[in-house]
């Protein structure tokens, strides 16, 4: 093996580490999943985590950066479109077709950044909100683009409602929770 293909191969592993520390920590919480937890689901030995992750906490922030890069994949496909109303309404289609998702778990971001929120030390906290925050600032250029007043005070309303559906579908095991308030998002979007 070259040491080109070596380093590809790293790279691999790590992203892979990345996206099962991001969908073990959804789904067990942070408190819950262990390291063996994320080496299992991205099938790479225990030991080799330690390489490229020597604490969980960097394993956790390493699971907030692949959410980052999601929602980067998300709204860099969205851009494609060249309406704003339209990328808001597909941004709000997205979640609900992860309804499912959303009933057994809630909100990827939302839900880990509550639970890092409760702990003593600080940090990761504030990371899980400056991602938030991205989220909250690519909405409210699209409601700049549409030239609606106080674009951020609506991306706040529509963030803080998917947020919001999500956590009741999740409470109350019912993924048309998504479905239904989803579709009021839609209608307020044309509204507008």
């Amino acid at each position: 093996m070259t040491d080109s293909q070596r380093v590809q191969a790293a790279g691999a592993k790590r992203r892979r580490l990345m996206a099962a520390a991001a969908q073990v920590v959804h789904r067990q919480g942070v408190e819950r999943t262990t390291i063996a937890d994320i080496a299992r689901a991205a099938d790479v030995p225990v030991g080799n985590v330690y390489y490229y992750f020597k604490t969980k906490d960097e394993l956790v922030a390493a699971a907030l950066a692949e959410h980052e890069r999601q929602l980067e994949l998300i709204t860099g496909e969205l851009n494609r479109l060249p309406d704003p109303r339209d990328r808001l309404k597909h941004l709000v289609e997205g979640w609900i077709a992860q309804r499912d998702v959303a009933s057994l778990y809630g909100c990827p971001t939302g839900t880990l950044a509550a639970e890092l929120d409760k702990r003593e030390q600080g940090g990761l906290d504030i990371a899980a909100g400056n991602l938030i925050r991205l989220l909250l600032d690519w909405v409210a250029r699209q409601f700049r683009e549409l030239g609606q007043p106080d674009p951020d005070a609506l991306a706040v309303t529509l963030v803080g409602a998917y947020q919001g559906m999500s956590l009741l579908a999740n409470a109350l095991r019912d993924p048309e929770i998504m479905t239904r308030e989803g579709a009021r998002l839609v209608s307020w979007l044309n509204s507008l």
